[in-house]
């Protein structure tokens, strides 16, 4: 399915079903949920980027385990509002997803969230509130930030 905008989105989705976020990053990929209500975001797992095919089908896993009904992915623009070489490799990954991704990935709505931030604020937290050590934040800082974008996702759906 084609990337949709959130009026779209909203107007396709059904009552009740989880949302999958996912940071798309170079080396990994972020992944979080939400709650069935689509009130709350919960951090997953972070996915270490292979070839296509498998991140593909390791992404299908997960939105058949999780019952996904749409994708949002993160989109990393400029501090400026300006698109640049990530925002187009974000582009070609949810291409991809509707080109080549496995049935049940590849026919979920696609929805682009502004990310600006997250990565950093995620970060931010994770050291104010919880002290956390920088390989923890290593380990767990995109699935955060897969978080955070989802619950920017649902707020503007609310």
């Amino acid at each position: 399915m084609p990337i949709v905008d959130f009026p779209e989105l909203k107007a396709a989705l059904v009552r009740d079903g989880r949302l999958m976020a996912l940071d798309v990053g170079t080396k990994t990929i972020g992944v979080a949920t939400s709650d069935v209500l689509r009130t709350l975001a919960t951090p997953l797992l972070v996915v270490k980027r292979a070839k296509l095919t498998v991140d593909l089908a390791n992404l299908a896993d997960l939105a058949r385990k999780y019952e996904a009904k749409a994708l949002v992915l993160g989109l990393p623009l400029n501090m400026d509002g300006s698109e640049g070489p990530r925002c187009q490799s974000v582009r070609q990954f949810a291409a991809n997803i509707a080109a080549h991704g496995p049935t049940n990935l590849a026919t979920l709505p696609i929805v682009l969230q502004d990310e600006r931030l997250s990565t950093a604020a995620v970060t931010r937290g994770m050291i104010d509130d919880y002290d956390m050590s920088r390989a923890k934040r290593a380990e767990r800082v995109d699935a955060a930030a897969a978080a955070w974008i989802l619950e920017s996702a649902l707020a503007r759906l609310r």
